[in-house]
């Protein structure tokens, strides 16, 4: 890769929850101060994992290296058994055959290349940092989590079985519009192997993140990406910082609009004369 990359990506939910928090009874997430939604870099982390699996099965230079039920230091030793690391040698190999595992575990597994990763463990691999880091995605204004309350007629223990029906609670978010932003560095890409094969193919993860991860908590149709907007630089290091650029994005309420319920109550505006030279934006449709 000869070109750095910021991007802003916008996406929406209505009546679902896009990212539950486990210690707060999986409320959707918020900021307590403003109360606009928040949705974590992990949870668009694994969207795109899952997609890259869904649609890479099977190649082995696509493989995923966190998923359910992974033991990663069975991961390991297949990459230091791939370069010659004896048994002996598992937790500090010599002679630089570290680097080798660790470019062994990149060349294999998309998410190592793309995300880097941790694996200094009992079987060590080394460390990767990622090219690519995408940030904390906050909705557009403060969204509102619904509670519902909802039934069921089985029961899970037997003692309960004369009991007619159990309580449960759902969270739901009517609307709200997220975005998030993103930067890929070259420099760390060479490290990695990130390709522009690669690049391309996390481009379409966020353009389909959520067509195949409908659940009850996020049902078809209820959670769509609306934006892609992609800044390319003409060189490594880059034209402008990536503050200036991500400013030049406005996404505001149309006029007369209170409640926003959808994204057609929102407008979407590039300030395209403030462009650095050297930047050209890439907007792909969602």
């Amino acid at each position: 890769m000869k070109n750095r990359y910021d991007f802003l990506y916008l996406f929406d939910c209505q009546d679902a929850n896009p990212n539950g928090d486990p210690d707060a009874g999986n409320l959707p997430r918020t900021d307590v101060e403003t109360g606009q939604g928040l949705v974590t870099d992990v949870c668009l982390k694994r969207k795109i994992r899952n997609f890259v699996q869904l649609t890479k099965k099977g190649d082995d230079t696509h493989r995923i290296y966190f998923t359910d039920g992974a033991v990663l230091n069975n991961l390991h030793k297949e990459a230091q058994e791939a370069v010659g690391i004896p048994a002996a040698e598992a937790k500090s190999p010599k002679d630089g055959k570290k680097d080798k595992a660790t470019q062994w575990m990149c060349d294999h597994y998309y998410d190592i290349r793309t995300f880097g990763a941790v694996m200094s463990m009992e079987i060590n691999c080394g460390q990767v940092r990622g090219p690519v880091q995408i940030s904390f995605a906050r909705s557009i204004d403060p969204i509102v989590s619904s509670e519902h309350a909802i039934t069921r007629s089985s029961v899970t223990n037997e003692k309960d079985a004369e009991k007619e029906r159990t309580m449960g609670r759902k969270f739901t978010v009517p609307y709200g519009l997220y975005k998030a932003q993103g930067f890929v560095n070259p420099f760390l890409a060479e490290q990695t192997g990130f390709s522009e094969a690669d690049l391309q193919l996390l481009w379409g993860s966020l353009e389909n993140a959520f067509q195949f991860d409908q659940s009850a908590a996020r049902p078809a149709g209820s959670m769509n990406p609306r934006a892609l907007i992609v800044f390319k630089h003409d060189t490594a290091l880059g034209e402008a910082p990536s503050h200036v650029l991500f400013d030049m994005v406005k996404v505001v309420k149309k006029d007369g609009v209170e409640t926003p319920r959808s994204i057609s109550d929102y407008e979407i505006i590039i300030d395209e004369e403030k462009l650095p030279k050297g930047v050209q934006i890439i907007r792909r449709p969602v």
